[in-house]
């Protein structure tokens, strides 16, 4: 019985392609980007994410190398791959680092990979290429999809075979630097970056927890939240802005665990921003800001301000208020808290009795008593500024400087 002819090596090229090809191709990949960005997100939502994230331009940068590299090992064979397997090794970790299997990412490569041929035989018509040219081409292009998906399984495998607490302590340490408030090289942020598998957001969104911070927290986490939580000050760092769909996720974590969020700030102001939030959970335990399971920095902005350096406030207050120190302390008591009503309010002598629960005839009796006393302190914009803001913190700290 005869035997049966070898049947062709389906990883290679049926027929190698014509350099002159890459000449046709090449025009075309800019529009092809845009379109298989396009069908991706149609097709995978859960990259629409990354696709339009702070991230989006590395992505891009990754297709279009991936691309440009097809298209020149076509009018070169010995192009360098260099660079398209650094980008997409890093495809591969943002999967492994997400917690998904490498199916998606290979669908998202074939979807690529169709839409590429379906322009392929666009060009044909175009072109009068021959059936066979487009045959040679659809060979190669899924054999170079199954060189990128090998290329992305190394990088998702780096992050397979680390263990866990490695990654764990990559994180804090990154979390930590992030924090440290001084400008750092971008280079030793974006290595430790790669490291950790975690990609630096444009904005970052700080959380201050009371510790110790409950067990239960960190396994509730989103798996992009850097989190340090064995520590004085637990703290965590969210990438992006606190979306409904964020702050459920925290919510659900912390479990009616009491914490600060901070603002959403650049990665360069994040040490501000858990300055701020810490500050408020101190507050908070000084009973100047009501508690809550979740509490927002972002509405006690004002209170924060003047609460900053209250011995200076207590400085200005004295220099404002020095006609008043003569009086009896009661005496300066009364006239300070109606003064405080008075610049707060602006509001006629009816209004501040009703606030103080004076008779009008009272308010106005004070008020020509301050009138008499501080002179333009009142009525000049820059005193007025000073003595309404150094009365406003005093009256959040209890002080009514009667004393």
């Amino acid at each position: 019985m005869p035997s049966m002819p070898e049947p062709p090596d389906l990883g290679e090229p049926l027929d190698p392609l014509p350099k002159e090809f890459a000449a046709l191709m090449r025009p075309e990949v800019p529009g092809l980007i845009k379109e298989i960005r396009v069908e991706v997100q149609r097709a995978y939502p859960v990259y629409a994410r990354l696709l339009n994230g702070p991230n989006a331009d590395a992505i891009r940068q990754g297709v279009e190398q991936a691309l440009a590299t097809f298209v020149d090992r076509v009018a070169d064979p010995g192009t360098s791959s260099v660079l398209r397997d650094e980008l997409l090794r890093k495809f591969g970790r943002v999967e492994a680092y997400e917690g998904r299997d490498l199916d998606t990412l290979q669908g998202a490569y074939r979807l690529g990979a169709r839409i590429a041929l379906r322009r392929a035989k666009t060009m044909g018509r175009q072109y009068n290429l021959s059936p066979s040219l487009i045959l040679a081409f659809a060979d190669a292009l899924f054999a170079y999809v199954d060189e990128l998906e090998a290329v992305a399984r190394e990088g998702y495998a780096e992050v397979q075979e680390r263990a866990p607490s490695e990654l764990s302590a990559l994180r804090r340490k990154l979390l930590h630097l992030i924090l440290v408030g001084s400008p750092l090289p971008q280079a030793t942020i974006a290595e430790l970056c790669e490291q950790a598998s975690w990609e630096l957001p444009a904005q970052c969104t700080l959380v201050a927890l009371r510790a110790p911070a409950p067990d239960h927290v960190r396994a509730c986490l989103d798996r992009d939240v850097l989190a340090d939580l064995g520590i004085p000050q637990p703290h965590l760092l969210i990438p992006g802005p606190l979306t409904p769909q964020r702050l459920a996720m925290l919510e659900s974590a912390l479990a009616g665990a009491p914490a600060v969020i901070g603002l959403t700030v650049p990665p360069p102001q994040a040490a501000d921003s858990i300055r701020w939030a810490r500050k408020v959970l101190q507050l908070i335990d000084d009973g100047i800001v009501p508690d809550g399971p979740v509490v927002h920095c972002e509405d006690h902005l004002t209170t924060l301000w003047l609460l900053s350096d209250p011995a200076l406030v207590t400085h200005i207050a004295a220099r404002e208020l020095a006609p008043l120190s003569g009086l009896g302390g009661a005496r300066r008591g009364r006239l300070v808290e109606t003064l405080r009503v008075h610049i707060a309010t602006r509001a006629p002598a009816e209004q501040v009795g009703e606030v103080l629960g004076v008779h009008a005839q009272t308010v106005r009796y004070r008020l020509r008593n301050l009138d008499a006393r501080l002179g333009d302190r009142i009525t000049d914009p820059d005193h007025r500024f000073a003595l309404e803001a150094a009365l406003r913190s005093l009256h959040l700290q209890g002080n009514d400087y009667a004393e």
